[in-house]
Order: C-alpha cells, then structure tokens, then sequence
C-alpha cells in the first residue's frame, strides 16, 4: 500500500506546488507508480502536469462532496496520475462540516485508490484550515518546503502545533517524512546561515538535495509541464531529480 504525504507549508510562495509538480514527475520518472492529489482551490498543480481543469470531467470535489469515486476522477498523464482540483473546492471547507467524520472526508477518498500507487502526494493549499486539516488526516506523513530567506522560519511554529493536534486527536501516525530547501541561492551567506538554521530545527529531517533559485522552474508551469520535460538540463529539473532519488530511498 503507498504512503501518503502531504506537501504543506501555510505559508505561500515558498514552493510547495513547484515541489509537489516537480517531484511527482521526477519520481514517475524513476519507476514509481505517483498520484498527485491538487487539494488547492487554485489547482496550479493540476495546471502544472497539463491538465486542463476546465476539462476534467470530474475532480476532487466531486470525489469528497459528491460521492464520486476516486478512480473514476483520476487523470493519467506523461509524469505521473492526477486527482485535479477545481475553485469549488474553495467552498467545500463548510460543506465537510456537514459530512460524516468532516476531517476524514479526503482519508476515505483516497483509501479506495491508494493500493494502486507506490507514494500519494497531496499539495495542500497554504493555509491551515479545513482542507489542509483534511490533507493531515489522511496522509503518513508530511514535506514542507522551506525557502531560504529572512522569513523561513516564521509560521513553521504553527504548523507544528497543527502537526502536533492533529497527531494527538486525529491521526497518530502523522510525522514529519522531510524538509525540503528552496529557492537556494548560493551566492549569498545568508542562504546558507537560513539552511544551517533550518537544519538545526529539523536534525534528520532536511533533504541532502536543495532546490536552487533557477528561471526555468519559474518558467515551466506556464508551458503546463513539469521542468524534466520543459529542461531536462537545467539546475532546478537536476535538483528534484536528486531529491526524488533521496525520496525513493526512504520509501
């Protein structure tokens, strides 16, 4: 049976949907069987595996509002199965409130699926409300992307009491599976003073691999493709490529 990581960080522009895009497609890549469930509204990483969210004929709503199965929603592309979002899903968090077991709804979509895949990732949208409450129940484990700058440590003290809540009242197996550095720049000392300080709040947990500050990560989701498929070449489609080998190591 897979795992299941949720790709979470509440604050925004730190990388998690470039994170969560990049390493699905670098680990189908390497022979892994990937779904990547887009639980943002925004479904920026539905976009960024070329899918056309207008589209799907159905999405992550239907599957946990509607009842529709999850198979019957999933979309298989060149870089690994989507499970695609929608802005409606920005409304369900009331409509869960409603539902049977509300912060499980997401936990039951996916277990009918999750024999099928080798790792499940879920990008979370960058808050911590009820979808992202949904996103922790279900999964084993989570990954936060941590940009290296001045504020990189500021909230990750609030998703750790989330992670510990949610661990002692909802899901006791919730750890955290890694932290990954972004938007490295080598260039400066304060990029390095940020990933030594990160490094020391989570001993054994930060990936080997830092992903760099590189145009051609920026510049591939507007093609619709992960950065393997639009630079296989470049700094940023080498680093997730190495960060998906440490990935399929632990697994």
């Amino acid at each position: 049976m897979g795992r299941i990581i949720a790709v979470v960080n509440q604050k925004g522009g730190v990388g998690k949907t470039t994170t969560a895009v990049n390493l699905t497609a670098c680990l189908h890549d390497l022979g892994l069987k990937v779904l990547l469930c887009d639980f943002d509204p925004q479904a920026n990483a539905t976009s960024g595996l070329g899918v056309e969210k207008r589209k799907a004929k159905h999405n992550v709503y239907d599957v946990i509002i509607n009842g529709v199965p999850a198979k019957d929603a999933i979309v298989s592309t060149k870089y690994g199965d989507v499970l695609p979002s929608t802005a409606d899903l920005a409304g369900a968090a009331i409509e869960l409130l409603q539902m049977e077991k509300p912060n499980h709804c997401l936990q039951r979509a996916l277990a009918s699926v999750q024999e099928q895949y080798d790792l499940i990732l879920i990008d979370c949208p960058p808050s911590l409300e009820m979808l992202t409450i949904n996103s922790l129940a279900a999964a084993d484990g989570i990954l936060v992307p941590v940009q290296c700058e001045y504020f990189a440590l500021e909230g990750l003290s609030d998703l750790m009491n989330t992670l510990r809540i949610v661990k002692r009242s909802i899901n006791p197996k919730l750890e955290i599976f890694g932290v990954a550095l972004t938007m490295f720049d080598g260039r400066t000392n304060f990029c390095t003073q940020v990933a030594q300080e990160v490094r020391r709040h989570f001993p054994g947990k930060v990936y080997a691999t830092v992903i760099p500050r590189n145009i051609r990560l920026a510049e591939a989701p507007s093609h619709g493709i992960p950065v393997i498929a639009y630079d296989r070449s470049s700094r940023g489609a080498a680093a997730y490529r190495a960060m998906a080998e440490e990935i399929k190591a632990k697994l």
